[in-house]
């Protein structure tokens, strides 16, 4: 529940007494930022929703703390989820004060609001039953021609290629669960949740609930830092350090963690050549997701605060089924790995070495592509939902030898990841049309739109870490230490 202590005293309260409310300024509601004591704003109405763990969406609440969140909210939620924010209602906020905002940003935000209203007319949220049939046919599909090769033949060309083959097809796994948990696909949430603990835990091995934490706060904030130590307005995708810095503030972040106040010979050493760390990291990143699910379901520890407060206050929402999916998926995957009990312990080991770093590549590229080397800002100088989301990210389009075709495949929906992180609820096999609409929404109201191919994504990805690195080499040497 909300901290605000006349919450419910004025949910129940008439229209007519509730135009007597509080009013607050923007820099009051700025100062509650943190989950013990968090102020939103929803279409200029004030809800305290400190400590409110019981939240169906979990800790992602916090990340909207002393910020407005109507944008984010519309994008999370169905039509009528609002009503159940009446119980946080303490005031109104005073329009006026918000300063960084001037006529010309209040169409803006009109405009994009009046889009999305045009595209669920369109009916581009809702899905096509018979696409999610096939999608998960070929993944099953996929699935059981990896085990009848590991099955079948004894020769090590066929095992290595399974390996391989089963490795995409855990990417492609991804792709299903993350529209599942999306709830892109069905009416009511606990079906997606259901086919998103299959698709995510029995057949890829994470936790679905670790994997929502994870990803919804990053959509709610991509590529933001916390603003303090103890809010959680930054987007855990990009908490890569010490190994990976996307931006000057974030590699001298670990100086707050020595009593010197300075950089480890370790985190100097990284910076330095991150980017050619970069392909290894995404080799071992599945490796990293595997651990993580793993300690989150059964209670052993989180990675991100956010994640850890969430697991402590709500514990597992399905936690017989979390626990039993990742049981299940590491029963079927040593049987395969093993050749069904045939091989030795270091060609099991290899094999699932193989299919799991695969894997991590083959998904890492993906969303590294959709947001490596872009924008980066601060938690409290944040642009508008809009900007924010469309600065922070990059499409994927064919090129340099690659068919769209095969684009659209192997990234399951999200080489339209901008228009996917606008609209997080279309279901992919309508964001092509929603695509034409956001470019012509972007070129019309002057606002960066930016795509490449897998080849210059990944050179802007690399050219970016090399920045970083040098801008960092620049800082700490002027500090007195040198590498």
């Amino acid at each position: 529940m909300g901290k605000g202590g006349d919450a419910n005293t004025l949910a129940n309260l008439s229209k007519d007494q509730t135009k007597n409310l509080p009013k607050y300024t923007w820099a009051e509601i700025q100062k509650h930022r943190t989950p013990s004591d968090a102020w939103i704003v929803y279409h200029n109405k004030v809800y305290d929703v400190s400590n409110w763990h019981e939240h169906p969406g979990g800790a992602v609440v916090f990340t909207h703390a002393g910020d407005d969140a109507t944008d984010i909210f519309a994008a999370f939620h169905a039509p009528g989820s609002q009503n159940m924010m009446k119980k946080f209602l303490i005031g109104d906020l005073i329009v006026e004060s918000v300063e960084h905002k001037d006529d010309k940003q209040r169409d803006f935000e009109r405009a994009y609001r009046d889009l999305r209203a045009k595209l669920v007319m369109m009916g581009m949220f809702k899905s096509n039953f018979w696409f999610y049939v096939y999608k998960q046919s070929f993944n099953l599909s996929m699935w059981a021609s990896a085990m009848a090769m590991m099955y079948f033949s004894d020769n090590i060309v066929v095992h290595l290629a399974a390996a391989l083959w089963m490795g995409l097809f855990f990417q492609q796994c991804g792709w299903l669960a993350h529209d599942f948990l999306h709830h892109q696909v069905y009416k009511y949430r606990r079906y997606g949740d259901y086919s998103g603990l299959f698709w995510g835990g029995v057949m890829q091995g994470f936790s679905a609930q670790w994997w929502k934490n994870k990803h919804n706060g990053h959509h709610a904030v991509p590529n933001l830092h916390n603003s303090t130590a103890t809010a959680q307005d930054g987007d855990p995708d990009i908490d890569t350090m010490p190994v990976l810095a996307w931006s000057l503030k974030q590699a001298q972040s670990f100086r707050e963690l020595r009593s010197d106040g300075k950089d480890s010979a370790f985190v100097k050493f990284m910076i330095r050549n991150q980017k050619i760390f970069y392909f290894p990291i995404l080799l071992l990143a599945r490796l990293s997701w595997l651990n993580e699910s793993f300690k989150y379901a059964y209670g052993l520890g989180a990675a991100s605060e956010n994640a850890a407060l969430e697991r402590k206050t709500r514990g597992l929402q399905y936690p017989i089924i979390e626990k039993v999916a990742i049981a299940l998926h590491y029963a079927w995957c040593f049987a395969f790995v093993s050749g069904f009990g045939r091989f030795s312990l270091a060609k099991s080991f290899g094999l699932f070495m193989l299919m799991t770093c695969s894997c991590g590549f083959f998904l890492a590229i993906v969303f590294g592509l959709g947001h490596n080397g872009m924008a980066v800002y601060d938690a409290d100088a944040r642009p508008d939902f809009w900007k924010l989301q469309v600065t922070t990210t990059r499409n994927i389009i064919g090129g340099h030898g690659l068919p769209q075709w095969f684009v659209d495949w192997f990234c399951g929906g999200l080489q339209y990841q901008v228009d996917h992180h606008l609209f997080p609820g279309i279901p992919r096999h309508n964001l092509k049309k929603t695509h034409a609409l956001v470019e012509s929404f972007c070129k019309e109201w002057g606002v960066k739109y930016h795509e490449a191919d897998m080849y210059d994504g990944t050179i802007e990805v690399l050219q970016c870490l090399d920045r970083v690195a040098m801008e960092f080499v620049v800082d700490f040497v002027k500090d007195g230490p040198t590498m």
